[in-house]
């Protein structure tokens, strides 16, 4: 069941919520630059286990509205906030892939973790997806300055190139094709001011907020979000509990499908 949820006067954004009656709930947030689509392999499978999905499409991406600002992380915790004050979601396991683990982060910060039970970090793009004094875990700034220009002027082409860099194993061309549509159905301006984002803000004092359990899964081939985030995150998180996946790329969903939904299936589960 798909609809619409406004989270300002002027902004919707599209909430996927599958089997709304189950016993337990995940709330998912996609990475940039896809939408809640990308994890039609968890969406396919958890509610037949008997769990209410709660999938958003961030502002800007997928079906949702695209305003031309609104983009820094503040914003898109609190279109969070909205949207479970909005389905009165509680005790729920919220689950962020790459910056939509950054976005779930800040939103356990932001709002003090209101509603959930339980945090997993896919990839998360934390506490900086780039390298900045005293920290030295991330990528290049340069390469996110890149990203930027390649979508101000030629976008399918930076898409592309990013496609490239997401997996450890080979995919099909379909596949392939499918994560570049799904990248392609985003607003320009939102893609390339999440990536401003990326720039601007850093989520080091925010993981010492988080007081709820925390899973954090993370691939060790990980050419976007390196493996060094992990670490950092898992030092900054207080009990959480860190699983690398060997020969698994960026998009560990897919990579290792079914050592990554076991992994989540239990924690959700553990009481």
């Amino acid at each position: 069941m798909g609809y619409y949820i406004q989270v300002e006067p002027s902004v919707r954004v599209f909430v996927e919520d599958l089997n709304p009656a189950g016993s337990k709930t995940i709330f998912l947030v996609h990475g940039w630059p896809g939408n809640h689509n990308l994890f039609e392999y968890q969406l396919n499978l958890l509610p037949r286990l008997g769990y209410r999905c709660v999938a958003m499409d961030c502002r800007g991406f997928g079906l949702s509205d695209r305003p031309f600002w609104g983009y820094g992380y503040d914003r898109l915790a609190d279109d969070i906030r909205v949207v479970v004050d909005t389905l009165q979601l509680n005790g729920f396991t919220l689950g962020g892939h790459s910056t939509g683990g950054a976005i779930a982060i800040r939103y356990m910060a932001r709002h003090g973790g209101y509603g959930v039970g339980k945090l997993a970090l896919f990839a998360a793009a934390a506490p900086s997806l780039i390298q900045r004094p005293g920290f030295p875990y991330g990528i290049q700034k340069q390469a996110v300055l890149d990203i930027i220009q390649g979508t101000q002027t030629d976008r399918p082409q930076m898409l592309r190139n990013f496609g490239n860099t997401i997996s450890y194993h080979p995919v099909s061309a379909a596949f392939s094709d499918w994560i570049f549509q799904l990248g392609l159905q985003a607003a320009s301006w939102a893609t390339a001011a999440i990536a401003n984002t990326w720039l601007e803000e850093a989520l080091f004092d925010d993981m010492a907020k988080i007081n709820v359990p925390t899973l954090i899964l993370h691939g060790l081939d990980d050419r976007v979000c390196l493996f060094p985030l992990a670490v950092e995150q898992n030092r900054g998180i207080r009990g959480s509990k860190l699983v690398a996946f060997h020969q698994c790329g960026h998009f560990l969903f897919y990579d290792q499908m079914d050592a990554f939904n076991k992994e989540l299936i239990a924690f959700t589960e553990d009481s």
